[in-house]
């Protein structure tokens, strides 16, 4: 049964895990409870492009995997594409009330469905400088993804889907921020489309001055212009889109 009890007691062993296989060991335990057939954890990407880019851990049909790759389904995929809208985790049959369907949705779940996959749960993972991620389980024909269950997961998820970041070297050994407080105001500014000499009044200072804090904050980027540095900050947290847009 999916009871509390149950989760928290898997959340503390994934605490302590020490391999992927131990990981996966969990993972079939929480689907035994839930009383599903599979399991999924995985970055939100083309992994046929770039495998080395995210990290999966599923035991999903191989074939629904090779098809799902083929048709580079790792960002657009419907329940991909909920997750994006969500903190929280949802029950598949639920997503259409909050996440709009594209014209293709319904011929992929369809598909899904021919290998067994009729209905499921997905938990939200975000981490600044990682790709969306998320956490599913799903159910074979007959059988479905109840709120007790969705509980359950939520209570492991995020703690399953941290232990694989740090079972792949996905965790970053320094988390020091990349900008100073100063850097990070002239960024936000030129992100809001201000010129370095409006920035240098905003600020009270000097032009030059502003314009060496945006020259610094690139080089520790590597980004070759204000957008790429913009998009790159965004991307890792340092700033955030309510940030810029509240100049």
């Amino acid at each position: 049964m999916p009871t509390l009890d149950a989760a928290q007691r898997l959340a503390a062993e994934v605490l302590k895990v020490a391999s992927e296989d131990a990981l996966i060991d969990i993972l079939n335990e929480a689907c035994s409870r839930l009383g599903c057939a599979w399991f999924a954890l995985s970055h939100h990407i083309d992994f046929l492009a770039a495998p080395e880019k995210g990290l999966r851990v599923h035991n999903y049909p191989e074939d629904w995997a090779r098809w799902f790759d083929e048709q580079r389904l790792g960002i657009c995929d419907p329940v991909h594409r909920a997750s994006r809208r969500r903190a929280a985790g949802f029950l598949w049959h639920d997503m259409q009330t909050f996440s709009r369907p594209r014209a293709n949705d319904e011929a992929i779940l369809a598909r899904a469905r021919r290998h067994g996959i009729h209905d499921g749960l997905t938990i939200p993972t975000h981490v600044p400088g990682d790709a969306h991620g998320s956490v599913s389980f799903a159910w074979q024909k007959g059988t479905y993804a109840t709120p007790e269950a969705l509980m359950f997961a939520q209570t492991i998820g995020s703690f399953v889907f941290e232990a694989a970041r740090q079972l792949a070297g996905l965790v970053p050994a320094n988390d020091e921020p990349r900008l100073t407080d100063r850097q990070i105001e002239c960024l936000l500014w030129a992100a809001r489309g201000k010129s370095d000499s409006v920035i240098a009044q905003i600020l009270d200072l000097r032009t030059d001055t502003v314009s060496e804090h945006l020259r610094n904050a690139r080089a520790r980027y590597s980004a070759r212009s204000r957008v790429s540095l913009a998009i790159r900050a965004l991307f890792d947290g340092t700033i955030c889109f309510s940030d810029v847009a509240g100049g």
